[in-house]
């Protein structure tokens, strides 16, 4: 597998996958993380044109999708419970494989660490399958953070 930038010619095949991500959720137990059709399109666009959205590629199709960058996440400000360190971090959002690509999420979220070895994700209460991949990668549970929309996540950091 490899991974790239995404691009604007990606963009109709990454809505497909955030739709099926939103689907699986659905269907294990976790309908509220991604409603409403989150992420958005445009938000997508904007992820793209900021050089911060990446596909993992298989071969020559996407086999997922994420937002990574090494930057301070505004949400991750304010933590009830501790992180590991402090200094930069990198941050992933919006991680999301196509349904027949097991094991790219945890390729994405490897080479992610391998940018940057302080790294902080987020996740939904009822995404157990995120929850699980996170731990069995090395992440640890540090705490709730809130997002601007009111809603609480459970925060991970690996160092």
């Amino acid at each position: 597998m490899v991974i790239r930038k995404t691009t604007m010619r990606d963009l109709d095949e990454v809505c497909l996958i955030y739709a099926g991500a939103r689907e699986f959720m659905r269907e294990s137990g976790n309908p509220d993380q991604w409603k409403d059709a989150h992420p958005a399109r445009e938000g997508i666009e904007r992820d793209i044109a900021s050089g911060k959205s990446y596909v993992c590629l298989r071969g020559d199709e996407i086999a997922a999708v994420f937002y990574f960058c090494a930057e301070q996440e505004p949400t991750y400000g304010k933590i009830d419970g501790a992180w590991q360190g402090d200094g930069p971090y990198g941050v992933v959002h919006r991680i999301a494989r196509a349904r027949n690509a097991k094991g790219a999420g945890a390729f994405c979220l490897d080479w992610c660490f391998e940018q940057c070895r302080n790294l902080r994700i987020d996740t939904h209460r009822d995404n157990a399958p995120m929850r699980g991949l996170l731990s069995k990668l090395g992440f640890k549970y540090c705490g709730i953070i809130w997002l601007e929309s009111g809603e609480e996540r459970m925060a991970y950091q690996k160092l």
